[in-house]
């Protein structure tokens, strides 16, 4: 599979630069001259937490067939060997949670996947995402101990967008009263996605949030003498679902005071003007959206609702590597928006890769590429989708590392 090349002295450079000034990629004075023109390191920030939140659907199983459709394929322990992203990289990290979520309210099934199999391993869950911490080495090439929260978002085309109804509900319940009493409401997709739990299902007998918030609990309070960093990152539902949980984080005191940063992509909006207010009286929360031009996701829900934290467009329409113009499914891929990151030029115009990022990776679930770059379409599979020859010549479906459950 493609993987990003960096040579050694290069990758020493990097690793100091960013240990550095990592407060500044994270935000804290609200990336103030370093959006236009894209920083170097920032640049590379962004692509790096891009990256994780990619993993959440390269790892994740779609095949209805499965009895494991909606699970991860891949067990903790040397999950970012298994998705592709720990050759080559300073940034060392492993997982410690993974996050499972139903929903208490119908929604599109690019959402929440159900196995055909009377034997699934869950009717009511998916997993939806997982928990890292910085490894000693990645400590030393991040700056600090960080807290990765990584969110999947959908997996299936853009159709979703039509079956979803935008409803807000109060986030009041979880957030608090909000500013002067205004009552902040966010997405009822969204909202329940991350707090819906299901006495019925093992895997959520709590919700998502109740999840990730004591993970972050725990987590906080084993660093406690270190100094730290909480990062979330996701792409569409995920990336909505990350500025939900940023904000959770903060508003409740889980981060001790250590700054809270999300990094998204193609994120819809999260909430309205009053979450707004609340979100901007909020100290140590910084969030940067990364946007697609041509991608129609950041601009829903249309009425209703209010943006938050600062914005980075990138517009994949100038690649030279990519057909032209693309459509809506290539402007919305989260490989793309990486690419876009790497070669945005901002306001100065056109596109030129400014870090060496492989190509190949834009057709990982898509057909993005040029033809003449000779590199198949959603070339990211299982072998066999799955099936592996046994002993006796039979075929049996193996697409699932046993790690949280054992059926």
């Amino acid at each position: 599979m493609g993987i990003i090349v960096t040579k050694p002295c290069f990758r020493m450079k990097k690793m100091d630069s960013i240990a550095k000034k990592w407060r500044h990629l994270n935000g804290q004075n609200n990336w103030e001259g370093l959006l236009d023109p894209l920083d170097i390191d920032l640049r590379r920030y962004i692509i790096h937490y891009g990256e994780m939140a990619q993993t959440t659907y390269d790892t994740f199983n779609s095949e209805k067939a499965s009895r494991f459709a909606g699970s991860s394929r891949y067990a903790k322990k040397d999950f970012f060997s298994k998705v592709g992203i720990d050759k080559g990289k300073p940034f060392k990290y492993f997982v410690t949670k993974y996050l499972y979520a139903t929903s208490q309210i119908p929604v599109p099934e690019a959402f929440i996947i159900k196995s055909l199999s009377r034997e699934a391993w869950s009717k009511e869950s998916n997993w939806i995402g997982y928990v890292a911490v910085a490894t000693d080495e990645g400590k030393a090439a991040l700056g600090r101990r960080d807290i990765v929260i990584a969110w999947r978002g959908t997996v299936q085309t853009l159709e979703w967008v039509n079956d979803l109804e935008f409803n807000l509900v109060s986030a009041s319940k979880i957030l608090g009263p909000g500013v002067a009493g205004g009552e902040p409401k966010v997405h009822q997709g969204w909202y329940s996605i991350y707090t819906s739990d299901d006495p019925l299902s093992p895997f959520n007998k709590t919700s998502a949030r109740d999840q990730v918030l004591a993970e972050v609990r725990r987590l906080v309070e084993e660093f406690k003498n270190e100094e730290i960093s909480i990062t979330l990152t996701g792409h569409s539902l995920g990336a909505a679902v990350a500025t939900l949980n940023a904000v959770d984080i903060v508003a409740n005191g889980l981060n001790k005071g250590c700054p809270v940063t999300a990094i998204i992509f193609a994120s819809p909006r999260v909430g309205d003007s009053n979450f707004q207010n609340l979100f901007s009286g909020i100290k140590n929360l910084r969030v940067l959206r990364v946007r697609n031009a041509s991608d129609i996701i950041p601009n829903y829900p249309l009425l209703g609702y209010s943006d938050v934290g600062e914005d980075l467009e990138v517009d994949t329409r100038k690649s030279k590597y990519l057909k032209s113009p693309g459509n809506p499914s290539t402007w919305h891929n989260m490989e793309a928006y990486l690419h876009g990151v790497a070669g945005t030029q901002g306001s100065r115009g056109g596109f030129k890769l400014e870090v060496n990022r492989e190509i190949a990776l834009v057709n990982k679930s898509t057909d993005a590429l040029r033809d003449e770059y000779l590199v198949p379409v959603s070339w990211w599979c299982e072998k066999n989708k799955g099936m592996v020859q046994q002993v006796d010549g039979s075929w049996k479906l193996m697409d699932h590392e046993d790690d949280d459950f054992v059926l």
